[in-house]
């Protein structure tokens, strides 16, 4: 969190900085993280030669600069935007705008509990952190509830607030995979059997996944698992084609599963 930087940024840093003063020579840039201030020289604008200074940078202007000199004596910082690659300035500025959204979270959950977030950050807050990074914390409570936060160390009246917040202001990016079931049963009661394989399956799915079949033609089955990471999702799928086709062979009929790309 913001509040919990270090007063300085270190040398190489990547930071948000919105431009206050732009001159001939360069302009100055306030650190939105540090609440300090920085020279973003004219030299270190651009690679190529600048005819107007305007055309690259304006008053008001949120951008990603590196830090390249701080010297903590006179209070000056050396800034440059021409050091800094177009991914470094996608992450940036994607690593910003979670940890914007996980203060408010963290302010949301602190009036709940009537804490102040300096209260809660020492209290919880600093544990997610470190554990999971703290906005990444709130995501993956969404999806497992309070466990995720007590397994951890975070009280437990800590975590179901969290849990209320989490799951009131964030809408978890799950990603999915897919494959096909071919399965038969060719016993009188077989259409039983495959109902009830297909829901064995679906019962032992885990908090933080889904599974959901599809009928394609029979005898061909789509089955999809969505979680928060590939590996989860892949884990879960493999897992629920292993108990339809199980349940399937147990019972008398066939089944194969095949993974879509």
């Amino acid at each position: 969190m913001s509040e919990h930087k270090p007063e300085w940024p270190e040398p190489g840093e990547l930071v948000i900085a919105t431009i206050e003063t732009v001159t001939d020579y360069g302009a100055y840039a306030k650190l939105d993280e540090f609440d300090k201030r920085g020279l973003l020289h004219v030299s270190e604008i651009s690679s190529s030669w600048i005819r107007n200074i305007r055309d690259f940078v304006r008053e008001g202007q949120k951008m990603v600069l590196k830090v390249l000199r701080v010297d903590l004596e006179k209070g000056h910082i050396d800034l440059s935007l021409r050091r800094v690659t177009k991914r470094e300035r996608i992450e940036k500025v994607l690593s910003w705008k979670k940890e914007r959204k996980a203060e408010a979270l963290l302010r949301g959950v602190a009036e709940k509990l009537g804490l102040t977030n300096e209260e809660l950050y020492e209290k919880a807050g600093k544990l997610i952190e470190e554990k999971y990074g703290l906005y990444e914390g709130f995501e993956k409570t969404a999806i497992e509830g309070a466990e995720a936060l007590t397994e951890i160390g975070v009280p437990e009246n800590l975590a179901s607030a969290f849990v209320v917040v989490a799951q009131e202001r964030i809408r978890p990016k799950l990603v999915k995979v897919k494959g096909v079931l071919e399965i038969r049963c060719m016993k009188p009661n077989g259409v039983k059997i495959i109902k009830e394989a297909f829901e064995k399956a679906k019962s032992e799915k885990t908090k933080d996944a889904t599974i959901t079949f599809y009928v394609i033609a029979a005898p061909k089955y789509s089955i999809e698992a969505a979680a928060e990471n590939y590996k989860r999702a892949e884990d879960v799928l493999q897992k629920a084609a292993n108990s339809v086709v199980s349940n399937i062979t147990k019972a008398g009929g066939q089944g194969t599963f095949r993974r879509e790309k």
